[in-house]
């Protein structure tokens, strides 16, 4: 999945707006409707832009806006697996599926408009656009989580939430097809606790955790600081709406910008965790439906039980097979202490896919209606 580095700090722009910085807020321009499905709103979305006049900036960013809000919402619905077929949308026009629109803040010069919306797409009408192009969609929230942040220094949790946790707040979280709560580190949950949900079995941990959190399920997000191989560590270690979940990613911070790097791992974290939920509902239930095709199937998706050894050798192994080239795609389903779930979107196919990965000291092997990928050495 690509993410716009501009976008992320546009985004950033548009949070410390809303925190005040020299900027007004605004009644609605056009009343956001109150969707039924708080899925099909996209709020506090960045708009920015440049012309000879304000009017003329106001007017394209608002555009520009309604066609990238609508491209976040298709990739909140659609399984990455399918995202191929995003291609047939081209034709659609954003405009005329919102059905309102509201300015959370706002500010602007003599070209220059810049400002934060909120967009409320028609449920109906981006549905119909959905099936008529045969794009399979997940549009059914799943029960909400809490979600916690903690900042480590040196293994140890900081006090506060911090940056990390306004970032956190700052996402779509409420509208996500996985709605969260962010709180804070409960009293119950230790440093020892911290420790052993990153452990090879961390059952130990996920009790203690769900005693500090009694009748919630919690994902616990802890983001390091690695300073001397400016690298920012994160880690998702819980149980979301999909079940048990361990993710660990590492993320370059460049130029010392921690900020920017905690941004982008809160935006791939939140995608990863709506990834799993639309992986169970296309699976299950039919929540993945288009007239004449299967639930989630998707050009070039392919079921693979990934197997390793070690929690290390899996955060590894994703960064590999993401590499092997061709490879568009890779949506973790679910995590066990030894082996992963995960849909490849590899548009040359299995057989191609396998000879692939041979080169790379794979072995992929068909075992039903999946397939098992495993080191060769």
């Amino acid at each position: 999945m690509e993410f716009d580095r501009f976008g992320m700090r546009a985004h950033r722009a548009m949070v410390a707006i809303a925190l005040g910085l020299g900027a007004v807020a605004v009644g609605a321009s056009t009343p956001a409707a109150a969707a039924s499905n708080p899925v099909y709103t996209v709020s506090n979305y960045p708009v920015e832009a440049v012309a000879a006049d304000a009017v003329t900036a106001k007017r394209i960013a608002v555009e520009e806006a309604q066609a990238a809000a609508f491209r976040s919402l298709l990739k909140r619905l659609v399984p990455v697996t399918a995202y191929g077929r995003l291609q047939a949308l081209g034709h659609v026009s954003a405009s005329e599926l919102v059905d309102g629109m509201s300015v959370r803040a706002e500010r602007n010069s003599a070209t220059r408009y810049i400002a934060s919306y909120d967009f409320a797409f028609s449920q109906e009408a981006v549905r119909d656009v959905l099936r008529r192009e045969g794009v399979p969609f997940v549009d059914g929230q799943a029960p909400a989580i809490t979600l916690v942040p903690v900042t480590l220094s040196g293994g140890q949790p900081q006090p506060a939430l911090g940056d990390w946790g306004a970032i956190w707040k700052s996402l779509d979280i409420a509208n996500a097809l996985t709605p969260m709560a962010v709180d804070k580190l409960a009293a119950g949950v230790t440093p020892d606790t911290l420790v052993g949900l990153r452990a090879p079995d961390p059952s130990g941990a996920l009790r203690q955790l769900e005693t500090a959190y009694p009748g919630q399920a919690v994902v616990v997000a802890t983001a390091e600081h690695d300073r001397p191989a400016q690298r920012l560590h994160v880690t998702l270690t819980g149980r979301d709406a999909a079940g048990f979940l361990t993710l660990a990613r590492s993320y370059r911070v460049d130029g010392g910008d921690v900020a920017y790097a905690m941004e982008l791992a809160a935006v791939v974290s939140l995608a990863i965790i709506e990834g799993r939920w639309k992986a169970i509902k296309a699976r299950g239930d039919g929540g993945a439906a288009y007239p004449g095709a299967s639930a989630g199937s998707g050009d070039g998706a392919i079921a693979v039980d990934v197997l390793f050894a070690s929690p290390a050798e899996w955060y590894a192994l994703q960064d590999e097979i993401q590499a092997i080239p061709g490879m568009e795609g890779l949506e973790v389903q679910a995590v066990s202490p030894r082996s992963a779930e995960v849909a490849l979107n590899y548009p040359a196919g299995p057989a191609a896919l396998t000879a692939a990965l041979s080169r790379q000291g794979f072995a992929l092997t068909r075992s039903g209606d999946r397939y098992v990928l495993r080191r060769r050495f």
